[in-house]
């Protein structure tokens, strides 16, 4: 039996484990005759190229790994995998099927189509439901969907969980015109080695990601980490052996997937450690590692330690969601408020640990002024990056099981986002949504941070108060980088308190310092100017990029000065 395992990556840059989890499932747990391959692709192909590179192996099974940005092209596929291949078994799984199986299995629409759903962790219920459909096949019995189909004796591997298909756990289907749904599986056991030699094969130096805990300590309502029993830890060697095998892909980035990584203090920073000497010993040159951690959870010794990491070695993901009591204690999150933002602005200082932090828009009790007051905050943290990321409603989360203490409005489609709160418009969420755009083009990108410097210090504006105005000018608009700064240029120039020439100077800055190319736009252009290299009047100095390397931690190039004769 042939089983594809398909994969709809959002960016060709990703690398999902998941199927490669399945894929060494199959390996390490089914019996003879059971095969299986994976179809690394992403949403970015055309549906009819991957239905035909599906359709093309001639499967006897196709399982889709499913999250909230690949479900709407699973929906296409299905129903097109199924008319060319009709005696294909459909299987699904992932977050985005594991808590709404029952309402799949019902529709009379495309989830006519799929067979089973494998609700919650799916490696070894996989591989007992390919075991079971493939003695079924092997006994005459057709590979189908409805459990009737399928002899209860079937599965006579013992050593592999045996018993009859109802006893495979997390396993949804329908039988005898009924849904059976069953709760999303945890499992206790750690998953099999995923890193098998078709996994590097199809890495191709992509970004890579390691598991070394499942679960999360805390129970945000709207996030499904916390809804399993809490964080199980896969072994510490197991963890520095991966290390050392993905540092040695070829891959540049590679990203740990674990909820809160320093929820075990003393395990993070043996990790930390490892990693530190790992890099002294040159076995992981060139390689940034990417955490995802608790800022209020960072005690004394992890900081230290961390002061002493190579510069850009480490990059840290933070999530802040809020700074409003009121809204973390209403979504279930625990946080030393001051703590974090102690930590964070320690962090920042040390200047070698790239800091990434993230805000959530449409969690309850937090109005416009409320948002503004934790926007500004964070501002304030001086983070290389802040995320300004919209509530999304997903399939099991208590903010979308419990609409009565929850209320609020969202997109019925993926990524369910959040239309209007009791606390927030629809006009008031159009505001932040253009906020977060000019936040990703102005400071994120990295390329104008000195002149937001400047003209918040020029202008006395508040943080949030300037993104929104920019939002509200760069709205609609896609234009060339050279087109944005004239843009930008044109409109800060013309606040009150601001200097022509000086936030000239401040951007020309930016420009080299970001660009490798050299060239200042038009807007920023003088006589004088010279590729890579800008006379800088109201700072009384030449500047020279030096575009030979490039500051890992900011992203920028370093920019020599000259003082003017």
């Amino acid at each position: 039996m042939n089983c594809v395992i398909c994969m709809l990556n959002s960016k060709y840059i990703h690398s999902s484990l998941a199927p490669w989890y399945l894929l060494a499932a199959v390996k390490a747990w089914c019996g003879d005759g059971v095969a299986a391959q994976v179809a690394d692709l992403t949403i970015n192909h055309e549906l009819h190229e991957i239905a035909d590179a599906i359709i093309s192996k001639k499967p006897d099974v196709v399982g889709f790994c499913c999250y909230i940005w690949n479900i709407a092209a699973v929906r296409v596929l299905v129903p097109i995998v199924k008319a060319a291949l009709p005696d294909t078994v459909i299987i699904l799984g992932g977050p985005e099927v594991s808590y709404n199986a029952g309402e799949i299995l019902s529709d009379a629409g495309w989830g006519r189509h799929v067979d089973f759903i494998l609700s919650g962790e799916g490696e070894r219920p996989f591989a007992l439901l390919l075991d079971a459909l493939n003695a079924g096949a092997n006994a005459g019995t057709p590979l189908r969907g409805e459990m009737d189909s399928i002899p209860i004796g079937a599965i006579n591997r013992p050593q592999t969980g045996a018993g009859a298909l109802e006893t495979i756990p997390g396993l949804c289907y329908r039988k005898g015109g009924q849904v059976i749904v069953k709760p999303p599986h945890v499992k206790q056991e750690e998953p099999p080695d995923p890193y098998g030699p078709e996994y590097f094969e199809a890495l191709d130096k992509r970004i890579a990601y390691i598991e070394t805990s499942r679960g999360c300590p805390f129970s945000c309502a709207f996030c499904l980490s916390g809804a399993g029993r809490g964080v199980r830890w896969f072994s510490l060697n197991r963890a520095k052996r991966d290390i050392l095998r993905l540092a040695g892909s070829g891959t540049k980035t590679l990203k740990f997937v674990d909820r809160t990584f320093n929820a075990d203090r003393n395990r993070a920073r043996e990790l930390f450690r490892y990693i530190i000497d790992a890099n002294s010993a040159g076995q992981t040159a060139g390689v940034r590692f990417h955490f995802e951690i608790g800022g209020d959870l960072l005690d004394e010794e992890t900081l230290c330690l961390l002061e002493g990491a190579p510069r850009g070695l480490f990059q840290f993901e933070i999530g802040l969601q809020s700074f409003n009591p009121r809204t973390l204690a209403a979504v279930n999150r625990k946080t030393d408020v001051e703590r974090l933002k102690q930590n964070i602005r320690r962090l920042v200082a040390m200047g070698n640990i790239h800091i990434h932090i993230d805000l959530i828009a449409g969690l309850p009790h937090e109005d416009l002024t409320g948002f503004a007051d934790s926007f500004n905050t964070a501002w304030g943290l001086r983070p290389h990056m802040l995320q300004l990321g919209f509530l999304k409603l997903l399939h099991g989360a208590a903010m979308r099981e419990n609409p009565a203490k929850y209320p609020c409005r969202y997109s019925p489609e993926p990524p369910y986002a959040v239309i209007e709160t009791p606390w927030l418009s629809e006009a008031d969420l159009d505001v932040l949504h253009e906020a977060e755009d000019a936040l990703g083009r102005l400071y994120n990108s990295g390329r104008f941070r000195r002149t937001l410097d400047y003209v918040l210090e020029r202008t006395g504006k508040a943080t949030f108060e300037l993104f929104c105005d920019a939002g509200r000018l760069l709205a609609g608009r896609r234009m060339s980088l050279d087109a944005l700064t004239t843009l930008i240029y044109d409109y800060f120039s013309n606040l009150p308190g601001v200097d022509g020439g000086v936030l000239r100077d401040k951007m020309a800055r930016d420009r080299l310092s970001t660009n490798a190319s050299g060239m200042l736009p038009e807007v920023l252009r003088r006589p004088d100017s010279r590729r890579g290299e800008a006379v800088l009047p109201t700072e009384g100095v030449v500047v020279t990029a030096d575009y030979s390397r490039r500051d890992p931690v900011t992203g920028q190039y370093p920019l020599r000065e000259v003082n003017l004769l």
